[in-house]
């Protein structure tokens, strides 16, 4: 505690448009195709001989798993052992529509269920999916073609034509589930591991320039398996070292492309232990290029861009379609023979070619920019993850944070011979200079504002783009972590010196104090004070004046503390105690001082959380530990006596509380800051005693 700890992401557990599209199309006679049937009815229907039956089944099963309240009824008729066989069905649209259900199921599950799926052996039937679609064994596809020339209703030349496509799409729903197994489940990870899943799974990248929407999904998939697993980084020889720095420095510039780097270039950095100590530096350095490259394009501006596009396509299409129709009614023409064998066969689901994303096929646009914000989103949580990836371990972080801060209120909380804040981390000089010459930090700080208000209002007012205002936000909460995470391992003069971070802590202040209310979104009031937290410390330590008044700070702190995230409690706790330390070797702040004192004791002694009082206490350490305006304001507020009632509480909280509700390193820190307490004190009445005398 008393420490700002550079925060690592983790990936997304699942995907990131979630579960897959209900397909449109009417079922066959006497079924209701909204999937009315009940579960028991529709899992009896996989077991019919009949193709069409079974899809119709595992298609309904789809649309029925996306709702969260209808899975539990599918888990106790053990779905996943149902579904699991259909992935080999010899009918690819039933493996098509199982492999999306599957899909759905472990997207909407949750890792609960995720785990379940694994339990039910579902890898046995997908990774051997996987493996028949690799090696070309395409007996299934050819028993499909002479069934729908049987039944009339597919031409051999379409059957032949359609073959690679069909094949790819379902290898795309496939990866989407093994993607979201290996994210929640390390049994999943193993067998990828044991069965030689990634030779399968990079011969499916290879398709990158015929099929992006499949490369974009291994792309998620190898992001996710090869993060904290030493056991796969064997298994990247040159070959598959080759296939990945191929693409990365493909030039496609469409925004699924940049979305396809910057996934494979988290991959890359994910085994950087396998890439060879003198092709560090220049690794790093195309990682962060690419990095840039999704970055520096304007997320607001395309939205808007691509939205008028939109809409000038639809008007084509519509007026083209009129004109077709008048020609059509003139001419009195009708179908002929070839074009009704192009229509779907009466009773099927038709699917549309949907992306990896989950757009249909006429919302490209949309889709491009729903890419981009995937790209700047992952590039950000991956260099807040470069800056954590030097971190120590959590037991030697809190031995670390332990050992400094037993003499907290006896000494400065910085380092004097260097200045800086005393930090575990450090960040390679192949990082920063990459960082650097990319102009990275920049970028970042754009990124930080709130999203283009014209772009806002574009999605408000149209249902299917609506989703996009959150991704904005999202992005820019990111941007606020990263932030956050290179002002906590960066040199002062290497971020720009002190007029640089006076205007970063103006601009930071700007997005909280703009607005008409102030902020209550959780995530954006976690990113806003971590970054606030780290700027301040970063400023006490070169003694550069800050910005905020004394009135923004207790705003701040006092609409913080009611958020019922802890760590967002924690920040601002934590700010109060950055700023009272500054203040207190400032003249005439006593005030001041008594108004932070105040609140930090009253935050101590009532928050629900040991975590934040705790912190709270180390705060208050940091404000009086010296100065005679700190003396002044600690007589004042009581702050001894305070204390001291205050101390057999908190033992007791720890004794009662600690060991249900708290980690270990939790527990140790606490600990750590019971003794801090009792050593504060003591320094307290030998103040008074001095006095005194």
């Amino acid at each position: 505690m008393g420490k700002s700890k550079a925060r690592r992401f983790r990936r997304a557990p699942f995907s990131p448009a979630g579960p897959q599209q209900a397909a449109s199309g009417e079922g066959p006679a006497g079924e209701d195709g909204d999937g009315g049937s009940s579960a028991a009815e529709l899992l009896e229907k996989l077991q019919h001989p009949s193709a069409d039956v079974r899809e119709f089944a595992c298609a309904n099963i789809s649309k029925m798993l996306q709702q969260k309240h209808a899975i539990p009824a599918f888990l106790q008729r053990d779905v996943v052992r149902c579904l699991g066989p259909m992935l080999l069905d010899q009918s690819l649209a039933v493996r098509e529509t199982a492999a999306g259900a599957l899909r759905n199921l472990s997207a909407c599950g949750g890792f609960e269920v995720c785990d379940d799926m694994v339990t039910k052996d579902i890898m046995t039937p997908l990774v051997a999916l996987l493996k028949e679609f690799f090696s070309n064994s395409f007996l299934p596809i050819r028993l499909q073609c002479s069934a729908g020339l049987e039944a009339n209703e597919v031409s051999p030349t379409k059957c032949q034509d359609t073959k690679k496509n069909c094949v790819e799409d379902i290898a795309n729903e496939a990866v989407n589930v093994l993607w979201n197994v290996c994210e929640c489940n390390g049994t999943a990870v193993s067998v990828f591991n044991k069965e030689g899943c990634l030779d399968v799974v990079l011969q499916y990248l290879k398709k990158f320039s015929t099929n992006i929407d499949l490369a974009i999904s291994v792309a998620h998939c190898l992001q996710a398996v090869t993060e904290d697993n030493p056991e796969l980084l064997s298994s990247f020889n040159a070959s598959a070292h080759q296939v990945l720095e191929s693409i990365m420095l493909s030039q496609d510039s469409t925004m699924e492309h940049i979305l396809l780097r910057t996934l494979l270039a988290g991959s890359v950095w994910n085994i950087k232990d396998t890439i060879p100590s003198s092709s560090q530096a220049s690794t790093i350095n195309a990682i962060l290029k690419i990095f840039s490259e999704s970055l520096v394009v304007d997320a607001g501006e395309t939205v808007i861009h691509m939205k008028e596009a939109e809409t000038q396509r639809l008007k084509l299409t519509a007026e083209a379609e009129t004109e077709e129709n008048v020609g059509d009614i003139i001419d009195n023409s009708v179908l002929n023979e070839d074009d009704e064998m192009e229509e779907p066969p009466k009773g099927k689901i038709k699917r549309d070619n949907d992306i990896s994303d989950l757009l249909p096929a006429d919302k490209w646009e949309l889709k491009q920019v729903t890419a981009l914000l995937m790209a700047q989103q992952t590039a950000l949580e991956i260099i807040v993850n470069m800056c954590c990836s030097e971190d120590p371990s959590d037991d030697e972080w809190e031995e670390l944070s332990s050992s400094d801060e037993s003499d907290l209120f006896m000494e400065n909380s910085y380092d004097e011979g260097s200045g800086q804040p005393m930090s575990p981390l450090c960040l390679s000089a192949e990082v920063h200079a990459a960082l650097m010459n990319n102009l990275i930090p920049k970028k970042i700080l754009e990124k930080t504002a709130f999203p283009n208000s014209v772009a806002v209002d574009i999605c408000m007012h149209s249902p299917s783009w609506k989703p996009l205002i959150r991704k904005m936000n999202t992005v820019q909460c990111r941007a606020l972590m990263c932030l956050h995470s290179i002002l906590f391992v960066s040199d002062v003069d290497c971020l720009g010196g002190a007029s640089t971070l006076q205007s970063l802590a103006q601009h930071l202040s700007q997005l909280v104090f703009s607005q008409p209310e102030f902020p209550t979104h959780t995530e954006f009031l976690e990113a806003i004070t971590s970054a606030m937290r780290a700027l301040l410390q970063t400023m006490a330590s070169k003694n550069i004046s800050q910005c905020m008044t004394p009135e923004q700070l207790m705003t701040l702190c006092e609409a913080g503390i009611h958020s019922s995230n802890i760590s967002v409690r924690v920040n601002v706790v934590s700010i109060l105690g950055i700023a009272g330390s500054v203040l207190a070797k400032v003249e005439d702040t006593a005030e001041t001082l008594k108004m932070i004192g105040k609140f930090l004791l009253e935050v101590a002694m009532k928050d629900s959380s040991l975590v934040v009082a705790g912190e709270a206490l180390d705060a208050l350490f940091d404000v009086f530990a010296d100065g005679k305006e700190a003396e002044k304001a600690a007589v004042q507020i009581k702050l001894l006596p305070a204390l001291k009632e205050f101390q057999p509480v908190f033992k007791m909280r720890m004794r009662k509380e600690g060991k249900g509700q708290y980690s270990t390193d939790q527990l140790c820190v606490l600990d750590n800051v019971k003794m801090n307490l009792r050593r504060f004190i003591a320094y307290q009445e030998k103040l008074g005693g001095e006095k005194t005398t």
